[in-house]
């Protein structure tokens, strides 16, 4: 019997790859909850997250086989989800006129529900947040709320450690002016 969950990931992608579905579903385990917070804090939505996720698990285990290096699987991985998720947004841009009306109601409610500092700081987070384009959104989640260290985040984007690390600067720069500048 195979010890699925003590092999490497190299091992589980060789297998994966020859169509072992066990080895693929403990690949999946093992970066499920950080593709989940990737996917919903570039699309701001827990459904939309579960739909991203789910539907590039399906696209990765069908085209598992085109992976031409091991040590690239999280990138690719984090790839599709990527691309899945600005699909995501981008039907969802088309929807705003509709959804607009709705989500001003819904922010009212919320305001008056919180405390009106909190709902200021929430608020202005995310405002912040959201100025980022999506590639420093990207590198924000995977460290800060992921915890991956540059060369990781390198790994996975596909990007040199160095550029990641000043991107990342870059970023938690422009986060803070705009959170000054809401004071």
């Amino acid at each position: 019997m195979y010890d699925y969950d003590n092999s490497s990931e190299s091992a589980l992608i060789r297998r994966a790859k020859h169509g072992d579905v066990k080895a693929f579903s403990q690949l999946y385990s093992r970066i499920y909850k950080d593709m989940y917070r990737f996917a919903l804090y570039m699309t701001r939505h827990p459904q939309d997250a579960e739909d991203a996720v789910s539907e590039t698990v399906v696209a990765a285990y069908e085209h598992i086989g085109s992976l031409r290096k091991e040590e690239s699987f999280r990138s690719w991985v984090f790839t599709i989800l990527g691309n899945r998720c600005r699909q995501i947004l981008k039907k969802a841009q088309k929807e705003t006129v509709i959804i607009s009306s709705v989500k001003n109601g819904a922010e009212f409610e919320e305001r008056n529900a919180l405390h009106e500092n909190e709902y200021v700081q929430r608020h202005d987070i995310r405002t912040a947040f959201e100025s980022l384009d999506e590639e420093e959104r990207a590198i924000i989640v995977f460290s800060v709320f992921g915890g991956y260290k540059s060369d990781e985040i390198a790994r996975m984007m596909d990007k040199n450690a160095a550029t990641v690390r000043s991107r990342k600067s870059r970023a938690l720069e422009k986060m803070r002016v705009i959170l000054q500048t809401a004071d």
